[in-house]
């Protein structure tokens, strides 16, 4: 029988789903879910105030980068265990979250028992995967995100887009015109299999392929 409550705290930009998992994690016993955020801004003060076992955090949010995120809450507090909750299925980003310090991988389609069981197992000190992680990771697929080869052109064009800057300064500042910038655009999009720009920097970066000063 667990003794000591576990301290858990949700970060995901979906209401529904934060909702959804209180009402899930409130009956178990053992379980207090302290606080959620469906933004990465406030965590790192609430965990230097709080004790906090467990972070479900969502890869993708609004404010940052989930995986990034990660990294910045095991730097302050390195007894937080961080388990990410996620759609994403990619076997890159699920290496990429261990690197940066996650104690496991639990896809959102996974049963209240295996999510349980993940959030005992990391608690304990385990690394853990719900049981598609598992499989994904223990097979690496061809369907896997490769890094991609980019042209010098291409890896410039990248860090502009990065910055912020819009297809017209980046051709006024490399003295092409807009329309080889938005072809170049096209180009990285379709290599790193990105459906908008943003997804296309937050790939770039969990690639370390540019310059991330946040």
């Amino acid at each position: 029988m667990q003794s000591h409550k576990i301290n858990i705290v949700i970060i995901d930009d979906h209401p529904i789903v934060i909702e959804g998992l209180k009402i899930m994690l409130k009956n178990q016993l053992g379980f207090t879910v302290l606080e959620s955020f469906t933004s990465g801004s406030e965590i790192i003060g609430f965990i230097l105030n709080h004790k906090v076992d467990i972070v479900l955090l969502d890869v993708a949010l609004p404010d940052t980068n989930g995986i990034e995120l990660c990294r910045k809450i095991k730097k302050n507090s390195p007894a937080t265990s961080v388990i990410m909750f996620s759609n994403r299925s990619e076997r890159s980003i699920i290496m990429q979250s261990m690197q940066h310090g996650a104690s496991g991988y639990i896809l959102k389609n996974s049963s209240i028992d295996e999510l349980v069981k993940c959030i005992q197992g990391a608690y304990s000190g385990n690394i853990v995967f719900c049981n598609e992680a598992r499989q994904i990771i223990s097979k690496p697929s061809q369907t896997d995100l490769q890094i991609p080869r980019l042209t010098k052109r291409e890896k410039q064009i990248l860090q502009m887009l990065a910055e912020g800057k819009t297809s017209i300064i980046i051709a006024d500042e490399l003295f092409l015109s807009p329309l080889t910038v938005d072809t170049h655009r096209k180009n990285l999009l379709q290599k790193f299999q990105a459906k908008n720009s943003t997804e296309l920097i937050n790939l770039a970066i969990q690639q370390n392929m540019i310059e991330n000063d946040k």
